[in-house]
């Protein structure tokens, strides 16, 4: 999800670049979207992985 987000941020960065503001918008948003993601999932699965073992 992370390369993602990279992905798409990198994409703003060069439509921006060359004038595109309207994809550079979009493509911004949808990578902000994306890392808020990763980093909830990241924080639930650091939580879980925290746990003792039941025996």
């Amino acid at each position: 999800m992370l390369k993602w987000s990279i992905i798409f941020f990198v994409i703003a960065i060069i439509a921006g670049l060359l004038g595109f503001t309207g994809i550079a918008g979009a493509a911004a948003g949808i990578a902000k979207i994306l890392f808020v993601i990763f980093l909830i999932l990241f924080v639930v699965f650091l939580i879980m992985g925290r746990r003792q073992p039941t025996v």
